[in-house]
């Protein structure tokens, strides 16, 4: 006896099946977005081309043909891991020092869209057409390769890694040219409260990461800001604050130098692994 499925239905429970079986629940995505300091203003030295493990991968916001890449599509975590031709980011060692602490089963993924230069009201949707329309015509050369729109394009990318694996948090690195802006934990709130909405995600799992600016100890030159970083707590609930001291600065007193943002990268996985429940001892 022959058993009719309606069409429909079958329809139905493969689309079903498809879904439930192309997430990986122990791929671990990670958005990061900011300004030149998440963007990577270091060079990339040798030392950072190698032993990357597969493990960590990136997933491309541009097309990037010179480095066989292309939007959308997950690569192992060789810098650069913004554009095409940026340098090392907080990102980099974030995710190395991830996959070194969570058990071999776990893979990391990052989607790192930044601006260098820009302030927070970049990544506000409702507000990035009025504050692009006056920015500086390199920053403008920036903003095409995202189509002018990097809040867009991060959201367009985290909806395609999400169906390959969950969005565990959100690293944040932007300030510099908000120094002084009372407002700032407010308009950094409306961003995340946004990419909590339009990804469907749960702000009580899915934590912010925000790192300091250059610390006063480097002589940064927007170490003031740190000030109103360590009030971001206050108001996202779940957010977390990733310190600079110590970390290592170039000659601008703006930037992190290669040395400072492996550090910087290591302080913010030192951050997600205690909030997952991990050590910084090699887990099973």
């Amino acid at each position: 006896m022959k058993v009719l499925v309606p069409l429909f239905l079958l329809a139905y429970l493969l689309l079903s099946g498809k879904n439930a079986f192309a997430q990986d629940r122990n791929f671990h995505i990670y958005l990061c977005l900011g300004q030149s300091n998440m963007e990577g203003n270091a060079k990339i030295e040798p030392q950072d081309t190698v032993n990357v493990n597969r493990r960590f991968q990136v997933m491309e916001a541009v097309n990037c043909p010179d480095l066989g890449r292309t939007m959308g599509h997950w690569y192992t975590a060789v810098p650069p891991l913004c554009r095409c031709r940026t340098g090392l980011t907080p990102t980099d060692y974030f995710g190395r020092e991830l996959v070194a602490h969570l058990p071999e089963k776990i893979r990391v993924g990052v989607i790192n869209v930044a601006v260098g230069g820009c302030k927070i009201e970049l990544f506000d949707k409702d507000q990035y057409e009025t504050y692009t329309a006056n920015v500086p015509g390199w920053m403008k050369n920036f903003l095409k390769e995202y189509d002018g729109n990097p809040y867009a394009r991060l959201v367009e990318m985290a909806k395609l890694a999400q169906k390959d694996g969950v969005i565990k948090g959100i690293l944040l690195h932007q300030g510099e040219s908000n120094t002084g802006d009372t407002l700032w934990t407010k308009k950094v709130k409306v961003v995340y409260d946004n990419l909590m909405h339009d990804l469907n995600l749960n702000p009580k799992k899915v934590p912010l990461l925000a790192g300091e600016t250059v610390h006063a100890d480097q002589g940064g030159i927007c170490a003031s800001m740190n000030r109103i970083i360590a009030t971001l707590p206050q108001t996202i609930k779940n957010a977390h604050v990733i310190p600079s001291a110590g970390c290592t600065d170039a000659a601008d007193n703006l930037h992190f130098n290669a040395a400072g943002y492996r550090e910087l990268g290591k302080r913010y996985a030192a951050q997600m692994l205690a909030l997952l429940g991990y050590s910084d001892q090699k887990s099973d």
